[in-house]
């Protein structure tokens, strides 16, 4: 039954989709035909004269002291990761 009520609106639905040449070739045709002339601007040449200065900036940074004493713990973190292990995920 499926089949047939498929073929049924596919065939109905065709005619509806078909589009009527005349009502396409007239809607085209309606089209305003004059057009507004254009407008043109013409520009005179500009010729700009000078020199490029170069920039005279100088600057110094000084060193930067690193320390890396953060990065050597003596502290042990194991005790807290076999806690983490230990405890419920949720």
């Amino acid at each position: 039954m499926r089949p047939t009520l498929a073929l049924i609106v596919l065939l109905t639905a065709a005619p509806v989709l078909a589009q009527d040449a005349k009502r396409s070739a007239t809607a085209s045709s309606n089209a305003p035909s004059k057009k507004a002339p254009r407008k043109v601007i013409r520009l005179e040449a500009l010729t700009v004269e000078g020199r490029i200065q170069k920039p005279q900036a100088m600057y110094i940074l000084q060193r930067s002291n690193l320390s890396f004493d953060d990065l050597n713990r003596t502290e042990s973190f194991l005790p807290k990761v076999e806690k983490s292990v230990e405890q419920e995920p949720f």
